[in-house]
């Protein structure tokens, strides 16, 4: 609509439209001073009789006051701009707005591929418009608005992965856009911990992957981390495993911190409830330190479940080696010697009932399953037979485990050490 419609007009409008076609008009500005009056003229005139064919009366002509056209073009072109500008107006929000160029204004797109290098950082879960702010704000490009067109154009664009990424200075849009779509220019800076690391483990392996000391991972205050209330402050089990890429100026303290938030976005995920979570993730960090095989993890849930009810033949202790692998922090080892199966520690399973204090090492996902859904059964005993290819065998008494351990003494008389031990 160009203006309103008539019912749409504003009082003061309306108003005086009505007020000019309703006033009299003055009897001098027409030329029809005494009209009012009797003039028999005027009657003779209405009463003649029809003219003859052939004749023909001359037609009255009225004249006209030039300043009433004038002022009936004036208020018609007053009515045309005021809907003209009322109708503006309430389409100027749906337009878009242009710039005219000026001092201030500069190119909306920069051209080729650019000088020079600058790394930006993409962060996780970062959309198109986001990207490009970020590209404007480092003068990666010139603008945000042709990078967003080819973005929206482009169905690649919805994967751009998070990392850094080595860009130019003042690059068009579609430059730009290839390179955050070309592996080649995003720097991997990826930090691999394993599944069933100790923490002191998971300190080393970060500090040697991201050019770190482990002092500094040891200074940060586990407090800080916002650990589930079952940690009970302590990160043990809480340093999920998995590939992290860390921008190269990450601290240890942010590096942590994302370990500790994909724990408690996996736990989630998982559907651990919060008041089991303790004792899932200790009895997951023994089945991570007891297993090899994926398929294994499960049974070894279900022998620490039969343990656990006290009925068994190991009077409740769970007399696992990884605990005590945990107490003397010491790898290697495929089973543990006498003297460290008495060690008076609460973590010795050897000596004590029920579950030890707390995790014994970060478990993976498969393991908090394991631990969380065990297999059934009734296997109360396992032995690894052959550390080297991880063979485990599970046997419900303590006969069919005796002939189990036999096959692993015998590889280990065939693989002991200088220290007599395998």
């Amino acid at each position: 609509m160009s203006q309103p419609p008539y019912e749409e007009w504003d009082e003061h409008d309306v108003r005086g439209i009505g007020a000019r076609r309703s006033t009299p008009f003055d009897d001098d500005v027409l030329g029809l001073r005494g009209v009012s009056e009797h003039d028999e003229s005027l009657a003779d005139e209405m009463l003649e009789p029809e003219p003859e064919e052939g004749q023909f009366r001359p037609r009255r002509t009225r004249r006209r006051n030039p300043l009433l056209k004038v002022v009936a073009l004036l208020l018609a072109a007053g009515l045309v701009v005021t809907g003209g500008f009322y109708a503006f107006n309430s389409l100027q929000g749906l337009l878009p707005e242009f710039s005219l160029g000026g001092e201030d204004a500069g190119p909306t797109d920069y051209e080729g591929a650019g000088s020079g290098e600058v790394m930006v950082e993409i962060p996780p879960g970062a959309a198109g418009g986001q990207i490009a702010e970020i590209l404007a704000g480092e003068d990666v490009i010139a603008s945000t608005g042709p990078f967003m067109a080819l973005v929206q154009a482009d169905p690649r664009a919805a994967g751009i992965q998070p990392g850094t990424y080595r860009m130019a200075n003042q690059m068009s849009s579609s430059s730009a856009l290839a390179r955050l779509l070309d592996g080649n220019y995003r720097e991997i800076n990826g930090v691999t911990v394993r599944e069933g690391l100790w923490v002191s483990e998971t300190f080393e392996t970060l500090a040697e992957a991201t050019g770190h000391e482990v002092s500094e991972y040891e200074d940060v205050d586990p407090a800080s981390l916002g650990l589930p209330e079952a940690a009970d402050g302590d990160l043990e089990g809480y340093l999920f495993p998995s590939t992290y890429e860390f921008s190269p100026d990450a601290t240890p303290q942010e590096q942590l911190q994302a370990m500790v938030d994909l724990a408690k976005r996996k736990v989630s995920e998982i559907g651990v409830p919060d008041d089991e979570l303790h004792d899932v993730m200790t009895k997951a960090s023994i089945i991570q330190g007891e297993g090899m095989f994926a398929e294994d993890l499960p049974k070894i849930g279900r022998v620490i479940e039969n343990r656990l009810e006290g009925n068994s033949e190991t009077g409740g202790r769970l007399e696992m080696d990884s605990t005590i692998h945990f107490i003397a922090q010491e790898r290697g080892r495929a089973g543990t010697s006498t003297a460290q199966r008495e060690v008076d520690d609460p973590y010795n399973t050897y000596r004590n009932q029920g579950l030890p204090p707390g995790p014994i090492n970060s478990p993976g996902e498969a393991a908090i399953r394991a631990a969380l859904h065990p297999e059934e059964g009734d296997w109360v005993f396992f032995v690894t037979t052959n550390p080297h290819t991880g063979e485990t065998k599970f046997a419900a008494t303590y006969a069919e485990h005796q002939e189990n351990v036999q096959e692993f003494l015998q590889w280990c008389e065939e693989n002991t050490d200088d220290t007599g031990q395998c």
